[in-house]
């Protein structure tokens, strides 16, 4: 059965895609590409999805665990913390146009977030699933939600959606059906669907009601 945190871990996959893409073209642009790949000025965006993420975590999520787990977020803060320093210095390599700084930067960002989601997953959402009653879940997931602003969800969405496989796409979807009032859901899911195209076909072979 689907769970609210679905959805995070669902932003947890695309965040690990599209920054081995970034981390790759920048690589790429290092070694001598004379056009520099559209997708490494996409860092700019992925990180205000990343900041938005963990503002709501910060609010929303870490107040939860520390509910039933004392002291558990405290080091994911810090995670926190030192993905913001990394991406000032990825920043910074850019905006100077060092090839090599912004390879070594993109490198150093992308270690450093694999390794902050991927315990996230193992423990503290472990936690979060187990110990946080759904309702309350459901709560935290929406603040979350709240902190991507109105005009900027079509962007995310956009974003979204051809990053994750069809396990996420389905779990997203019927989060959406579960939480959104009904004219939202449906502008959401237009969205969705203009983003994968025909991929979508497998979405309403699963959801036969959409």
């Amino acid at each position: 059965m689907v769970q609210p945190v679905d959805a995070i871990l669902a932003f947890h996959n695309a965040f690990r895609k599209d920054m081995k893409g970034i981390d790759a073209a920048a690589l790429g642009m290092a070694r001598g590409r004379t056009v520099i790949p559209a997708n490494v000025e996409r860092f700019r965006f992925f990180n205000e999805i990343l900041v938005w993420h963990a503002q709501g975590e910060e609010e929303a999520i870490f107040p939860a665990i520390d509910g039933v787990a004392p002291l558990v977020s405290e080091p994911y803060l810090r995670d926190h913390r030192g993905l913001d320093a990394a991406f000032e210095t990825l920043d910074e390599a850019y905006t100077a146009r060092d090839r090599l700084k912004t390879a070594r930067a993109t490198a150093a960002f992308r270690f450093h977030l694999d390794m902050h989601l991927d315990k996230e997953d193992a423990h503290l959402y472990r936690i979060f699933r187990e110990k946080i009653p759904k309702p309350e879940q459901g709560k935290a997931v929406g603040i979350m939600a709240g902190k991507i602003p109105q005009d900027r969800y079509p962007e995310v969405v956009k974003w979204l959606f051809p990053l994750i496989g069809h396990d996420d796409r389905e779990n997203m979807v019927r989060i959406w059906q579960m939480m959104l009032p009904p004219p939202a859901f449906a502008g959401v899911k237009e969205i969705a669907k203009k983003a994968i195209g025909n991929e979508w076909e497998e979405i309403q072979r699963r959801i036969p009601d959409l």
